[in-house]
This record gives structure tokens, sequence and C-alpha cells, in this order.
């Protein structure tokens, strides 16, 4: 069944991304080189389809094959993570043709949020090193849930900056939110994120540098709003959640800070992000790409191989070090100073 779930996902996607590449520049859903895009030729953003059809194939068969009873955990769950991405990729797809401003994709990434709460997706429960677990009420649940599926969707969207960078990070957490599932004995859920890591393994040889195709905002709100949700989904996947994505998360709340004092808000766009700065030092980007990658999967591996809470908060702060760290030397570089 996991092979069936994760071929069918990645083996769509793979047959769609070449059609997507050619029909991109004839419908004028391209990227063309100029300001902080760096590469040559025109290149069509409608990656973020491909990707949604090998999820959304692979997501419908899981229910069809299994049929959870109606009105079941299960049922309502699912059928919340597919509500959920038909949404963000409708509108992201809008957004691709448009180009939107801001502040209508703040909008959406709420909706989406709202959308998660109906459908029970939410953050009510946490366990916390020497407290254990604590229940919130809906006051402190809802608000957190929101916050979570908007910061999700932000971070895959900011991520979505250098070729193959966002797809494999994604493909990384999806694999490990699999795994974890699988563990846990979620012979339903397990499949979800399986069908994700198939759609954007389908889809990373035709992004990975130099790039044949962008995912635009279909694909970066598709996988963030898919790794919000697919990460509520289990215990303990929040925390993996925190140290697959902790460079990108951190990067993210950085950003937002660094914005608001040098140019006094957050939502102007520049080169500002963690992965330009490093480029503006002169590494590649497959020499990025690669160790954001490395990262990624060595520190949500250490959600497998660390039992204690305790210690999986000391891994998670000392990521937020190393993090920040490598932020502020980024910083100080003269090349990326403004």
């Amino acid at each position: 069944m996991a092979l069936l779930i994760f071929g069918t996902a990645f083996f769509i996607t793979a047959l769609l991304t070449p059609l997507m590449i050619r029909l991109g520049p004839r419908l004028g859903i391209a990227d063309a080189p100029g300001g902080r895009r760096l590469h040559h030729g025109v290149i069509s953003r409608l990656g973020g389809v491909a990707i949604f059809a090998g999820f959304m194939a692979a997501a419908l068969l899981v229910l069809a094959l299994y049929r959870p009873p109606h009105g079941s955990s299960d049922q309502i769950l699912l059928s919340g993570v597919i509500a959920g991405a038909f949404f963000v990729f409708v509108y992201g797809l809008l957004d691709d043709i448009l180009d939107l401003p801001p502040m209508p994709q703040f909008a959406a990434q709420f909706a989406a949020g709202i959308i998660a709460i109906g459908f029970t997706i939410f953050i009510e429960k946490i366990t916390v090193p020497f407290f254990g677990v604590v229940t919130f009420p809906w006051f402190i649940t809802y608000p957190l849930t929101i916050f979570w599926v908007m910061g999700m969707m932000n971070t895959i969207n900011f991520l979505d900056g250098l070729d193959g960078l966002a797809a494999g990070v994604t493909a990384i957490a999806a694999l490990l939110f699999a795994w974890h599932a699988y563990r846990l004995g979620q012979d339903r859920v397990y499949l979800f994120p399986l069908a994700l890591a198939g759609a954007t393994l389908g889809f990373l040889p035709f992004n990975f540098s130099p790039a044949k195709i962008f995912m635009g905002s279909t694909g970066s709100l598709t996988l963030g709003w898919a790794l919000a949700s697919l990460s509520i989904l289990a215990p303990a996947k929040v925390a993996t959640a925190l140290l697959v994505l902790g460079i990108p998360i951190i990067d993210v709340a950085w950003l937002m800070l660094w914005r608001w004092r040098k140019k006094g808000s957050p939502l102007i766009a520049g080169r500002d992000h963690l992965h330009f700065r490093l480029l503006d030092m002169g590494f590649s980007t497959r020499v990025i790409v690669l160790g954001y990658y490395i990262f990624s999967l060595t520190f949500g591996l250490l959600a497998f191989v660390i039992s204690s809470r305790v210690y999986k908060l000391i891994a998670i702060l000392a990521l937020v070090g190393v993090t920040l760290f490598i932020l502020w030397e980024a910083a100080k570089n003269p090349k990326t100073a403004d």
C-alpha cells in the first residue's frame, strides 16, 4: 500500500511536470531573469500544479481504498487536509496568474487556519518537559493553530528562493512525518505525508539546480499547508517539524525583525533570506541547498533517536543557537548588510 501511494504521487507529478514546463511560458505564467531572479531564460512557475495533482491523486486514493467510517476522526482529519489543500491551491494559482500583493496572501493563509480548526486539525495538547501534557483551552488552541498554519506556509514560501530548496526540505520533513506516524500505528495518516514526499520527489529532479521549472505560490502554499496540517495529526510531530524546519523557521522570524528594523515593514521583499545571504558570501546554490538538506535530515532524525523530551528541547535550543550564529555572521558580511 505504501509503495502504491508513494508511486502514484511520484509518477503523476513526474509526468505532469514536463507539461507544466512548456505550458507556463505559453500562458505567461513564467519568470524572466532580473531583480532578485538570477536564473537564465524564461522559466515556468506552474510546478505547483504538478505537485498538487500528484499529492491529491494519492491522497484521494488513500480515502478510496481505506474508506474510513463517515464521521470518524480519521475521515474528518484527512478530509480537512484535502479541503485545505484545494483552497490554498486555488488561491496560489490566482497569485501565480495575477501576481497579487502580500495582504491577500495573508488573508488566504488565515482562512486556511480557519479551515484547519473547522476540521478539528488544531494544536490542543503539547508535552512540555518537566510539566508533562498541557491541554489548552479553545482561546489558546485556535489562535495557536492559526499562527502555526500561517507560520508554516510563510516558512515554505520564503524557503522557495533557491533551486530545489523548498521541495527537498519538504520531502525530508514528509518522509520523517510518515515514519513517525507509522511507528505510532496511524495506518491511514502515515500515507498522507508519504504521498506528499512522493509528489515533491517527483518534482525535485526538474527543480534542482539549474531549475527547469519553479513551483510558484501554488506549490509553496500547498506544501506549507500540507506540512502544517500533517504535523498536527500525530503526537510529537510538531517537535519533529521544529527540528526539521528549524533553520527556515528561525530565518523567517529573524527576517521579520530585520526588515522591520531596517526597512520599516516586514512585508517588503528583498534578497535578505539566509540562503541569499549565503549566496552573496560566495557559496554555490548546490552547496547551500545540500547544506540545508543535511541540517534538516540530521536534526529531524534526532526526534527519533532522542526519546527524552528534555534532550529534544536541548536539541531544539542547540539548533536555534547554531542558526542565530549563522544569521549573525551572514548579516555582518558587507554584501548582505542591506
